[in-house]
C-alpha cells in the first residue's frame, strides 16, 4: 500500500496540507501519517535574573520556569488540536488510514527517518511564523526539498479538485523523472497533461518535447505540448494562466547552489509566486 507522510505545523496552511494529502491519498489508495514536529522554543533569550538581589533571583527563576511549563503545556494542547482537525478533514475526504505523530526536534530528521517508507512528501509553502508574508518561504522547504528522494507536494494555500496540470520539460534528470513519474502513477489518471519546454523553436528543443510527450502518452494519458519563447518562470507562469492549470509539475534545483546565489533559482520563484500546488522531483 502506498503511503504519504503530510507535514502539519499549526499554520494557515494545515488545512491545505491535510486537504492535498486526502486528494492524492484517494487516487494512490495510499494511508496518510500526518507528521507534526515542536521545534525548541524558548520564551525569551534573556536572562534578566542576573540584576536581582539574590533573595529574589530564586523567585523569579522560579516563576520564569513556571511560564516555560506552562507555554509548552499549551504549545502541545494546540498542536494536538491542529492534528486532530487534520485528521478529521483527510478521514472525511475518504481516506481509512490516517495516523497522526507529534513529535519535539527537527522538522527535517523526522522526514528523513520516513521518507524510505514513503511514495509522496506533502507540505505546506510557509510555515505558522510566515502566514503573512506572501512572497516568504518557510524556513525549512528548501532544505526539505533539496534533502528529498521522494517527490515532494507543495500545498497552496487552499486546496481545489486537480483536472489540469502542466509538466515543466527542460531535458534535464530532475525534470525526465517527473515525466517518467507522470507516466506511470495513478495520481494522474484522467487528468489534462499539458507539456511545455521553455526555449527558441527549434529541431532539438521539439524533438525532445515530443519524446517526452510520447512517454506520457504511452501511460494512456491526454498530453499537449508547448513550446513557449522567454524565460521559464515568465513562460511557466503565463501558460498557468492562460490554461487554469490545478497542478505544476517540474523538477526541483537542478543547478548547484552557488549558480543559484547569482542567477536565481526557477524552483524558488515558481513556487513563490504561483498559487497553484507545485509537485517536485530531485
Amino acid at each position: 500500500m502506498a503511503r504519504l507522510v503530510a507535514c502539519i505545523d499549526g499554520s494557515i496552511y494545515s488545512h491545505s496540507v491535510a486537504d492535498h494529502a486526502a486528494w492524492a491519498a484517494t487516487r494512490l489508495d495510499a494511508s496518510v501519517e500526518l507528521l507534526q514536529v515542536l521545534g525548541r522554543r524558548e520564551v525569551s533569550n534573556t536572562d534578566l535574573s542576573g540584576s536581582l538581589p539574590a533573595d529574589a533571583r530564586v523567585h523569579v527563576l522560579e516563576q520564569l520556569a513556571e511560564l516555560d511549563a506552562r507555554r509548552a503545556r499549551l504549545l502541545l494542547e494546540k498542536a494536538r488540536i491542529v492534528m486532530d482537525e487534520a485528521r478529521a478533514r483527510v478521514r472525511d475526504a475518504g481516506v481509512g488510514a490516517v495516523e497522526t505523530t507529534l513529535r519535539h526536534g527537527d522538522l527535517l530528521d523526522e522526514v528523513a527517518s520516513r521518507e524510505a517508507g514513503a511514495d509522496l512528501i506533502v507540505v505546506g509553502k510557509r510555515g505558522e511564523a510566515a502566514d503573512f508574508a506572501r512572497l516568504h518561504l518557510g524556513s525549512n522547504l528548501e532544505r526539505l526539498i533539496r534533502a528529498a528522494h521522494k517527490p515532494v507536494l507543495v500545498a497552496s494555500r487552499g486546496f481545489k479538485p486537480v483536472e489540469r496540470v502542466l509538466v515543466a520539460f527542460d531535458g534535464g534528470p530532475s525534470a525526465s523523472k517527473a515525466v517518467d513519474h507522470v507516466s506511470r502513477s495513478p495520481l494522474f489518471a484522467g487528468l489534462a497533461i499539458h507539456l511545455v519546454t521553455v526555449g527558441a523553436e527549434d529541431g532539438q528543443a521539439r524533438r525532445r518535447l515530443d519524446a517526452a510527450a510520447a512517454q506520457i502518452a504511452g501511460g494512456g494519458l491526454a498530453v499537449e505540448t508547448h513550446l513557449e519563447p522567454g524565460t521559464p518562470h515568465e513562460a511557466i507562469a503565463g501558460l498557468v494562466e492562460r490554461l487554469r492549470i490545478d497542478l505544476l509539475v517540474m523538477g526541483a534545483y537542478g543547478h548547484t547552489r552557488f549558480r543559484n546565489l547569482f542567477i536565481g533559482s526557477t524552483t524558488t520563484e515558481m513556487m513563490r509566486t504561483n498559487l497553484v500546488p507545485v509537485l517536485l522531483f530531485r
